[in-house]
C-alpha cells in the first residue's frame, strides 16, 4: 500500500464563538492558514461548532472527505471535548483521533487588545494541534462490571433523600451515620422558613420511610474507616463506635456528610455571658417555648463569616434570622427585636417577602458597616450593644436581655479525613469540591463518587433535597447500565527501561501503580488502567523515561513543540 493511501487525512474546524474568538481572531485567516498545514485536507469556519448545526457539519465533513483525524480550535476541552469526542464516534471515528486546540481561554480571552499577535498565536495553536492529530492512535477503553449497590455516608435530609431515590429505584443502599439517630441538623432546629413549619413534619415520615424501606441497610453511630477501589467495585470498611468493622462492596458513593456551625468564641463576648448565644441554641429555645422574661432581643449577623478567614457568605443565617425575628415578635407583640446587618441576604422570591413581613411586626433592622462592627459590653442587667449606623449618621445603643449572634455553616470535622479517605477535592473553604460546578455539579472528579447537601457548600433545604435527587440520578446511571467505559488516556510502562525503583508507586495519588513479584519470580510494574487518571504524574518522576501517557506520549509532544518553534 503506497504512504499516499495511509497517510492521516486531518479536518480543521475554527470556531468563532460569536464574538468570544471572531472578535478578537480572523477567523477566516486562521482557517485559510490552516489549508497550508501539512496533512490538512480540509479546514473551515463555524459560528457555534458546538451547537447543533456545527456538530452536523462535522460529521458531514468527516465522512465526506473521509477524515480519520479531527481537530477543533475553539474553546477549552474541559467543557467541549466529551462532546467533540462523541461527535466523531458517530462519525465512525476513534474519539481518541480527536484534538482541540484552546484559542479562546489561551487566545482571544489574554489577548483581547491585540488582535493581530492573537490571530498569530491562534495558527501556532492550530499548528500544535495538527502535530499532535498527525501521530494520534486509536485507544480502547476498558470495561468494567458495576456493583448495583450504593454507599451513602450521612444521614441528614440530603443522604436520605438520596437513600430513598435508590432504594425505590431497586438497588441496595447502606446509609452510614456517625449519629446515634438519622435526621442531621434538622433535629435541631425548631421552625422551617419561609412556610414555619414545624422540622420535624417534614423530618419525621422521611425517617420512617427509610427505616422501613427494605432495600436500605443502615448503619448508625458508624463511620467510613477506609475506602479503596473505583467506580463500580469500591471496598468499603465500616466502623462502628463500638470498633467493629464490617467490610461492603458497592458501585457508587453518595457525600452527604452535612455541615456543622461555628461556635463564635471569643466574638461578641460569646462564652463568657449565658445570655449571649447563637441562633442554633435560640433554635432549642423556640423549640422548648421560647424564651420567659426577655423583652429586647438583639441579633448580629455576619459573625465570623465574609472576613479573610471564612470569606464566604453563608446564605441561610438572614433568612434563619429573620424567621426566629417573626417567631419571636409572634409569641410576644410587644418584644423587641433587633436585627443588625451587613447586608442582608434574603435572596429569591420565596425569601425575600419574609424581610417585609418581618418589618410589617415590628422588626427593627439597622444596617452595620464593615468596617465598624457592633460594640457589645456585659452589665449585670443587660447585654449593651452598640452599633453606628450609617443611614443615621450616628451611634445607637440597645440594652438588650438577649443576644442572638448569626454564626456560618462550616465543614464537619471529619471532612478532611474523609477527602484523604476518597481522594476527592476540597475547596479552599473546606467544603468538598465538585468536579466543575456547571457541568458536573454533583460529581467529584474520581468517577462513581458524587457530593450533595450542605457537605458541598451552605445551601437550604429545598435545594439541598434537589441536589440529593440529582447525585441520586447520577449514582444510578453507572448502576443501572451495570458496566461503564474508564478513560483510556493512562500510563503506560517499557519494561525493558523500568528498573523497578518504585517511584512511581510512591507518587501515585491513586495507588494505580504496583511494583510486584510476577509467578516467574521476576519483579514488574504493573498499572491499573481503572485506577489510572492519566495524570502524568509518573512519567515525570520516572528516572529512566519508562512511563509514558497514552495519547500524551513523548512523539506527540515533541511534535507539538517542534511545530510552535518551527513557526509560520
Amino acid at each position: 500500500m503506497s504512504e499516499e493511501t495511509t497517510a492521516p487525512r486531518v479536518g480543521v474546524f475554527v470556531c468563532h464563538c460569536g464574538v468570544n474568538i471572531g472578535g478578537v481572531v480572523d477567523v477566516p485567516s486562521v482557517v485559510e492558514y490552516s489549508k497550508t498545514i501539512p496533512g490538512v485536507v480540509y479546514a473551515e469556519a463555524n459560528l457555534y461548532t458546538c451547537s447543533s448545526d456545527g456538530l452536523n457539519k462535522l460529521k458531514e465533513a468527516i465522512k465526506g472527505h473521509k477524515l480519520d483525524r479531527v481537530v477543533v480550535a475553539s474553546c477549552t476541552p474541559r467543557t467541549h471535548e466529551p462532546l467533540f469526542r462523541a461527535t466523531c464516534e458517530e462519525a465512525g471515528i476513534n474519539k481518541y483521533l480527536f484534538e482541540m486546540a484552546n484559542i479562546r481561554d489561551q487566545c482571544s480571552w489574554v489577548h483581547m487588545h491585540e488582535p493581530e499577535k492573537a490571530t498569530e498565536k491562534a495558527k501556532d495553536l492550530v499548528r500544535m494541534a495538527v502535530a499532535k492529530a498527525l501521530l494520534l492512535e486509536p485507544q480502547e477503553e476498558p470495561e468494567i462490571e458495576v456493583e448495583p449497590s450504593a454507599l451513602i455516608i450521612g444521614g441528614g435530609i440530603a443522604g436520605m433523600t438520596a437513600a430513598l431515590s435508590l432504594a425505590e429505584q431497586g438497588f441496595q443502599v447502606h446509609l452510614v451515620e456517625k449519629q446515634s439517630e438519622l435526621g442531621g441538623m434538622l433535629l435541631r432546629l425548631d421552625k422551617l422558613f419561609p412556610l414555619d413549619r414545624d422540622s420535624l413534619e417534614l423530618l419525621k415520615p422521611k425517617i420512617d420511610a427509610v427505616k422501613s424501606n427494605p432495600n436500605i441497610r443502615i448503619h448508625t453511630t458508624s463511620m467510613v474507616k477506609s475506602a479503596k477501589g473505583f467506580i463500580g467495585n469500591f471496598e468499603v470498611e465500616i466502623e462502628s463506635q463500638k470498633g467493629e468493622i464490617e467490610r461492603i462492596r458497592v458501585g457508587t458513593i453518595i457525600v452527604a456528610t452535612g455541615m456543622a456551625s461555628l461556635e463564635p468564641v471569643g466574638l461578641y463576648n460569646y462564652g463568657s455571658d449565658e445570655r449571649i448565644i447563637t441562633q442554633l441554641q435560640l433554635e432549642k429555645i423556640l423549640k422548648t417555648g421560647g424564651p420567659e422574661g426577655v423583652r429586647t432581643v438583639v441579633m448580629i449577623q455576619c459573625v465570623g463569616s465574609r472576613n479573610e478567614e471564612r470569606p464566604y457568605c453563608s446564605r441561610i443565617c438572614c433568612n434563619e434570622a429573620v424567621k426566629n425575628a417573626r417567631l419571636l415578635k409572634r409569641s410576644d407583640r410587644v418584644r423587641d427585636v433587633y436585627i443588625l446587618y451587613r447586608d442582608l441576604q434574603a435572596y429569591g422570591t420565596r425569601y425575600s417577602p419574609l424581610e417585609r413581613i418581618a418589618k410589617r411586626q415590628g422588626v427593627k433592622m439597622i444596617n452595620y458597616q464593615q468596617e465598624k462592627p457592633p460594640q457589645v459590653v456585659s452589665e449585670k442587667d443587660a447585654v449593651v450593644v452598640k452599633v453606628f449606623s450609617p443611614l443615621l449618621d450616628e451611634e445607637m445603643t440597645v440594652k438588650a436581655d438577649l443576644l442572638v449572634l448569626s454564626t456560618p455553616l462550616i465543614p464537619t470535622e471529619e471532612a478532611g479525613g474523609l477527602s484523604q479517605t476518597l481522594k476527592v477535592p476540597l475547596g479552599s473553604d473546606g467544603f468538598f469540591m465538585e468536579a466543575h460546578v456547571k457541568l458536573r455539579p454533583v460529581d467529584f472528579p474520581t468517577g462513581g463518587i458524587y457530593v450533595c447537601g450542605t457537605a458541598q457548600g451552605p445551601k437550604d433545604i429545598p435545594e439541598s433535597i434537589a441536589q440529593a435527587y440529582a447525585a441520586a440520578s447520577r449514582a444510578a446511571i453507572p448502576m443501572t447500565l451495570r458496566k461503564v467505559r474508564a478513560e483510556a488516556i493512562t500510563a503506560s510502562v517499557n519494561e525493558e527501561l523500568c528498573i523497578r525503583c518504585g517511584r512511581c508507586e510512591e507518587v501515585c495519588e491513586f495507588n494505580a501503580i504496583t511494583v510486584e513479584v510476577v509467578e516467574s519470580g521476576k519483579m514488574t510494574t504493573r498499572v491499573n488502567e481503572i485506577l489510572c487518571k492519566g495524570c502524568g504524574v509518573c512519567s515525570v518522576t520516572c528516572p529512566t523515561g519508562a512511563i509514558t501517557m497514552r495519547h500524551f506520549n513523548n512523539k506527540q509532544i515533541y511534535a507539538m513543540l517542534e511545530a510552535v518553534l518551527r513557526g509560520h
